[in-house]
């Protein structure tokens, strides 16, 4: 029987990649993460990990592992808050952008769910304006999302250049209406979008509609619209339109916490590593 313990460490390094970094976010020292882990190999009979003085890797026994070291941790999780009663009490049910849903973000989400057994997520990821509408409804605790002009309450995080983004090929021509890409009502890039076209007087047609950034990136990439874009998410074969000479300046993006956050770390933790990602 694997000791829990062990499998949360093990799991932890296998996520960060670095022993360092593990007994960061574990609160433990290096040397009782080491430890944890020999005793996990002893268990297991096997190598898991791949040590070099630069990195820590998975051997093909700990990758096997590992799948199963997350299903016994998450039951445990469920187990737990279903013996205290907590199952709903603990439910959080978050509204995210799809600016926020990154890989680092998730990996932060389940590693406050390892630290916190009685919480549990409802995760929505979507546009900001239907992730409000439906806080408003009751039926999410907290949003986070951007937002370009709106007096709605939030505390705000950070702020981000709004920029148009074509295919690095693509020629803009004036003389025929502009096709732009967007998501579908509400949107702030949307609103923001068609309202400096309209102030600019330049003429501008709805090329595509999709919900999904990766539909709205590949129609981009395509040349068969631009579309309003952070500038730090502007990705290969983007380039950003010049200002001016092309298109309207955009107005910066404020990404902001919208309603009550019933988990404060939490949401430290996830506006912390939103930071760090864009700073990378």
């Amino acid at each position: 029987m694997f000791d829990t313990v062990l499998l949360r460490s093990f799991v932890t390094v296998a996520q960060e990649g670095s022993f360092t970094r593990a007994a960061a976010r574990l609160h433990l020292t290096q040397s009782a993460i080491s430890a944890h882990l020999r005793r996990l190999e002893e268990q297991a009979a096997k190598p898991l990990f791949l040590r070099t003085t630069r990195s820590v890797s998975l051997t093909p026994d700990g990758e096997l592992l590992l799948g199963y070291a997350r299903a016994i941790l998450a039951l445990n999780r469920d187990a737990r808050a279903r013996l205290r009663h907590a199952s709903t009490d603990g439910m959080l049910r978050i509204g995210m952008s799809e600016d926020f849903a990154h890989a680092r973000i998730m990996e932060r989400l389940h590693a406050f769910g390892l630290r916190n057994p009685g919480v549990t997520f409802d995760l929505t990821i979507g546009v900001p304006g239907n992730l409000l509408q439906a806080m408003d409804r009751g039926e999410l605790d907290f949003v986070l999302g951007g937002r370009c002009h709106d007096d709605r309450p939030g505390r705000p995080l950070w702020r981000e250049p709004l920029v148009w983004a074509a295919a690095e090929w693509m020629t803009i021509d004036a003389a025929l209406p502009l096709p732009i890409a967007v998501f579908p009502e509400p949107c702030p890039y949307r609103e923001a979008a068609l309202a400096a076209l309209a102030q600019a007087g330049i003429e501008s047609r709805i090329a595509v509609v999709c919900s999904s950034s990766g539909g709205v990136l590949a129609a981009v990439r395509a040349g068969l619209a631009v579309t309003p874009m952070l500038e730090s998410r502007l990705e290969g074969g983007l380039r950003p339109v010049k200002l001016e000479t092309e298109l309207p300046r955009l107005p910066d993006v404020e990404f902001a916490l919208f309603g009550h956050a019933s988990v404060s770390a939490l949401v430290e933790e996830l506006c912390a590593e939103a930071r760090r990602d864009l700073a990378a």
